[in-house]
């Protein structure tokens, strides 16, 4: 059975921020939606344990690409998360949507169900989390663009802050989901909750949300357990607080790649060190830094990033 694009939406009894959280844009990073899905459920109890509630805004669930979700692949066809570019979107939408194959077809859907939330909530700010996981074990992180409020939002998830990102990959959310495409007081930020099959990646993902809610102002700081921030912040001690892109060493399937084992998140790389091979021979770090998502999974067009800290 096909699941719906919507998880849930819950609307407040003030007007406030539109926050749309999307989980599952690769169908391999479930806890997103879960963690979307159990937060939307302990939003409709609040109000009876907590009678002074109050949530200013609406927060909608959406799973990013269903096709994938079902099977559990990070994608079908072609990764979902590097073909929201202008010029494809612009295709997507010339075409009739009976002959839209895979990704095609899930962007088109996922992005008409997010401008029918938008005209039907008409915010005055929108702002989009976008939730992952990622192969290798260590740190959680988040990313943001180069907008200053991205980045504020980013920092405030008591996580890590990767910027220069969008200088390395192409056509994600964090490039699509902007002022440029949705109006003035658009912002968005991605998430990345710890590794896919762990299960407090999905606690963490929960805890992400709830304190992007009290920053955007869904929620008061008195309603928010400390324990979500204490979640955050003890994964990410020791972490960078704010980190900038080195490199991205982007690969392709007839390239044969291969990460060197038992990498982590954030793990110190000296310059010259081996860290992968593929057809053409030993691929070695072309930088001191940190190594941020090495590959271990069969699909993928990244096969590492490097990152250097940075004061903020």
């Amino acid at each position: 059975m096909v699941p719906e694009r919507i998880i849930g939406r819950y609307t407040g009894n003030k007007r406030g921020p539109l926050l749309i959280c999307i989980g599952g844009m690769h169908g391999n990073e479930p806890a997103g939606v879960q963690a979307t899905d159990l937060m939307l459920k302990m939003l409709e109890v609040e109000p009876i344990t907590n009678p002074d509630f109050n949530f200013s805004g609406r927060l909608v669930g959406i799973r990013g690409n269903l096709q994938a979700l079902m099977s559990g692949d990070r994608y079908v066809e072609g990764d979902l998360n590097r073909k929201l570019t202008r010029e494809n979107i612009d295709r997507i939408f010339a075409s009739a949507p009976n002959s839209l194959k895979a990704e095609d077809k899930e962007i088109y859907e996922l992005l008409s169900t997010i401008q029918k939330e938008i005209d039907d909530y008409q915010p005055e700010r929108l702002v989009f989390l976008d939730i992952h996981t990622t192969t290798a074990f260590g740190g959680i992180f988040s990313i943001a663009t180069d907008d200053p409020e991205s980045v504020h939002l980013a920092v405030e998830l008591h996580a890590p802050v990767i910027t220069g990102m969008l200088n390395g990959i192409h056509g994600t959310s964090l490039h699509w989901f902007n002022n440029e495409n949705y109006g003035p007081n658009t912002t968005t930020v991605v998430f990345e909750a710890g590794q896919h099959e762990e299960p407090l990646s999905v606690n963490r993902a929960i805890a992400a949300i709830t304190n992007l809610m009290r920053t955007i102002g869904c929620v008061k700081s008195e309603d928010v357990e400390n324990r979500h921030d204490t979640l955050l912040i003890e994964y990410s001690k020791g972490l960078p607080k704010v980190a900038q892109l080195i490199t991205t060493h982007r690969i392709c399937p007839e390239d044969k790649f291969q990460m060197q084992p038992d990498y982590k998140n954030f793990q110190k790389v000296k310059k010259g060190e081996l860290l992968a091979h593929d057809e053409k021979g030993p691929i070695f770090a072309s930088a001191d830094g940190l190594i941020l998502m090495p590959l271990y999974q069969k699909k993928g067009e990244d096969g590492f990033f490097l990152i250097r800290r940075i004061e903020y």
